[in-house]
């Protein structure tokens, strides 16, 4: 799928992304940050299922396994810091980019929702730029859409300005540049710098109120699935199912469900199946109750001369 066909799809601004994965982690005694898990997935997968619907991904840092294709570059040197990663990045993208998102790739709970407000504000807001604040109202360089010419010719003036980019600190580049901000919502802009971070990452996706959402999404992941579904819809399928008929015919039901819906049907399949298996799962429970007219359950009383229970007539 193109990026052009992606937008016609999803309704979002065409845009590229780049992550920045490199970097020392001092403070994770030099761990590769990307490359540990919240919830079974990398830090930088995590990342990248937030902007899925990209035309181009770049990816600058080493090499590592990713669920799914990305452009993979280095800055120069190497460890040369994040100003360097982003000229290398806005290099690999090609000349005919417009827009870029800038992350990095140590935040667990970034969405794909944060990646639209950002396109919307830089779209509507005739910007060069809109940056993230965190919770604090800090600049979050890293968590923001660019268009991308500006981006590169602030990169190109600091560049010479400084007599390079290597070690030099980002926060120089916001100033330079025409942005709006925009406050980030939840925990978009939480990053993991240090293993206590990381603990409250791992904690934080086993609470109540988000342990469903986050383990459906880290299924959709490992199975290359983007289609969004009504989970009440299904939640309420397995309910029924598990009461009506018996308990092992939930997740069998809710299986055979996503089956029928899989070629290629969308939410809307899911969701006509779903209701299909609902209401069949309710009228076998109605029988099984006598709720029906003239319908009996397995512990009514049987009809008089049915042959069977108290009421049988012996012939002989």
């Amino acid at each position: 799928m193109t990026a052009t066909e992606r937008t016609a799809n999803t309704g979002t601004t065409a845009y590229d992304v780049i992550v920045l994965a490199g970097g020392a982690a001092k403070r994770l005694g030099g761990a590769d940050k990307p490359g540990l898990s919240v919830g079974g997935r990398s830090l930088l997968d995590r990342v990248l299922g937030a902007c899925r619907d990209a035309g181009r991904t770049v990816v600058v840092g080493g090499r590592r396994p990713t669920a799914r294709p990305v452009v993979w570059t280095r800055e120069s040197p190497p460890g040369g810091g994040p100003l360097a990663a982003l000229d290398a990045g806005t290099r690999a993208l090609g000349s005919d980019s417009s827009t870029v998102v800038v992350l990095s790739a140590d935040l667990p709970f970034l969405g794909a929702a944060t990646v639209r407000r950002l396109l919307g504000a830089l779209a509507s807001g005739g910007r060069e730029a809109v940056l993230l604040t965190d919770g604090e109202g800090r600049d979050q360089p890293l968590v923001a859409a660019y268009r991308t010419e500006p981006l590169r010719r602030e990169i190109a003036l600091l560049a010479t300005e400084h007599g390079g980019l290597a070690g030099l600190p980002l926060r120089l580049l916001p100033p330079e540049l025409d942005l709006a901000r925009i406050a980030a919502e939840s925990s978009a802009s939480f990053d993991c710098d240090t293993w206590e971070d990381l603990s409250a990452a791992r904690a934080r996706i086993r609470e109540h109120g988000h342990v469903l959402d986050e383990w459906i999404t880290a299924v959709k992941d490992e199975l290359g699935i983007e289609l969004d579904v009504d989970t009440t819809l299904l939640l309420d399928l397995a309910r029924d199912a598990a009461h009506g008929v018996a308990r092992p015919a939930a997740p069998l039901t809710t299986f055979l469900v996503g089956y029928a819906a899989a070629a290629g049907k969308g939410p809307e399949g899911v969701a006509d199946a779903a209701r299909k298996a609902a209401a069949l799962a309710r009228r076998w429970a109605e029988e099984a109750e006598g709720a029906g007219p003239g319908t009996s359950g397995p512990d009514a009383d049987p009809p008089a001369g049915s042959g069977r229970g108290p009421d049988r007539t012996d012939a002989g």
